[in-house]
């Protein structure tokens, strides 16, 4: 067998999901940080209430 018969297919699989994860949180803090500046008529305006913040 050759070296690159036992190669794994995909070796940074790990390293790609762990920054998906993180750009995937950073984006949700991101929103609930500016959603929560928003005043009360604001939220309203796009249709959420400072509950479902």
């Amino acid at each position: 067998m050759e070296f690159y018969e036992n190669r794994s297919k995909r070796p940074f699989v790990v390293f790609v999901w762990i920054g998906k994860t993180i750009r995937s949180w950073y984006r949700i803090n991101r929103t609930r940080r500016i959603l929560s500046q928003m005043s009360d008529e604001q939220l309203k305006d796009v249709g959420l209430s400072r509950n479902d913040i």
